[in-house]
């Protein structure tokens, strides 16, 4: 039974994780396309057999499907894989619907949508994950507040680069490479993609201004960046700070964007071999980053209903931060993803014709195979991070 129970505490989270991100995602298309009046067969949760499924007025039909790990919008007259018809199929579909449904029926169909409006549509579904992380957060700063660690540092590591540079006990740091820094959580997220990379802060220090050169290592647990300091945990240090709703939706929009750049950097510096590609996560990290939301979030709080609120709150931020993610992650132009569409809209806005089938297919497979490869990677990186391929291998030899 208890492991039965261990097993919904990684998994239960997790789903309702996944799928709450991915049906907005989904819901962006969805909105974007019913705006530009494009004809919709299915909106559905999930792959595989439908579990449910109900067909409206509309003719659309609502569907979950058994596999919960994703979902999509399937547009009318949308067969092939990419789902960017070249001319010679965009003429064959025009004389079908004519002659099915009569002349002028092709416009409701998303291929004979203007470029622009197709673009909106792809664009839409990144677009509403970063708005619902907006949402989320700024709710959070509204109702719960902020809890604010200024970024004073309260004890250098022996020998670290910080010890080096001259940091000290009591120096409250302003800027980071020119940014200010109001918190130690933003200061962590600022140094974390740059190893290697030699940064200035600016420190108080008493009465006297100080700018202090350091350059970050990695942590060889979390592999982030460091540079060696400990926040002060005084009192006096730590504010909470609760937003109104035009502060908070400010707020929002300043984590979300944080996350973006910082995962923008890193990426870069992934390309350019100075980071180490084992942050790369897949299905089982956020599984176990889901079950440790739940149980960080409920530790401290007494009784059923304060643990459950906590967790709740915990998985809420995580939701907000997985969805900035998974929005940034479709932006990338890999056929198989939204930014590839993209891609293609945008040779289509200069060509003046769409990319022909047969570049089309080609670089459907070469995405699919960049994907199904970097998950493959990313979930190794995961087994690897819990030991299990250690104990299989030792188990097995």
């Amino acid at each position: 039974m208890s492991l039965v129970l261990t097993a919904l505490s990684y998994v239960a989270p997790f789903l309702a994780v996944l799928v709450l991100v991915i049906t907005v995602h989904e819901f962006g298309h969805f909105l974007a396309a019913r705006g530009f009046g494009v004809a919709i067969e299915r909106f559905s949760v999930g792959f595989g057999r439908a579990l449910f499924s109900h067909r409206d007025r509309s003719g659309i039909e609502w569907r979950i499907g058994w596999i919960p790990v994703g979902g999509y919008v399937m547009f009318a007259g949308d067969e092939n894989a990419a789902s960017i018809p070249d001319q010679d199929d965009l003429d064959a579909m025009r004389r079908e619907i004519v002659g099915r449904e009569g002349p002028g029926a092709e416009r409701r169909y998303l291929p004979f949508k203007p470029v622009w409006q197709r673009a909106i549509v792809a664009a839409a579904g990144p677009a509403a994950n970063f708005l619902l992380a907006i949402a989320i957060f700024a709710a959070i700063f509204m109702t719960i507040g902020e809890g604010i660690l200024k970024p004073r540092v309260g004890a250098v590591i022996a020998g670290s680069p910080a010890a080096a540079a001259g940091f000290q006990p009591g120096d409250l740091i302003t800027q980071a490479d020119g940014k200010p820094v109001s918190d130690f959580l933003q200061l962590h997220r600022d140094v974390a993609p740059h190893a290697g990379v030699p940064m200035t802060f600016v420190v108080q220090r008493g009465s006297s201004v100080i700018a202090l050169r350091v350059t970050p290592v990695h942590d060889k647990q979390t592999y982030d960046a460091i540079i060696g300091i400990m926040p002060s945990t005084s009192a006096g240090d730590f504010v909470h700070v609760r937003d109104n709703p035009i502060t908070a939706v400010a707020a929002g929009a300043r984590d979300t964007w944080d996350i973006v750049s910082t995962t923008v950097v890193y990426i870069g510096r992934l390309f350019r071999g100075q980071e180490s590609p084992h942050q790369l996560t897949s299905f089982i990290g956020i599984a176990q980053v889901s079950h440790m939301a739940v149980v960080d979030g409920a530790r401290g709080e007494h009784g059923l209903v304060a643990q459950a609120m906590g967790s709740l709150v915990a998985l809420t931020g995580l939701v907000a931060f997985i969805s900035v993610s998974i929005g940034l992650a479709n932006l990338m132009p890999i056929p198989v993803l939204d930014g590839g569409h993209l891609l293609f809209y945008a040779y289509e806005a200069i060509a003046r014709r769409p990319v022909s089938a047969k570049v089309q297919a080609f670089s459907y497979r070469v995405g699919l195979a960049l994907v199904i490869g970097l998950m493959l990677f990313a979930t190794t990186n995961d087994l690897q991070r819990i030991h299990l391929l250690r104990f299989l291998g030792g188990h097995f030899s």
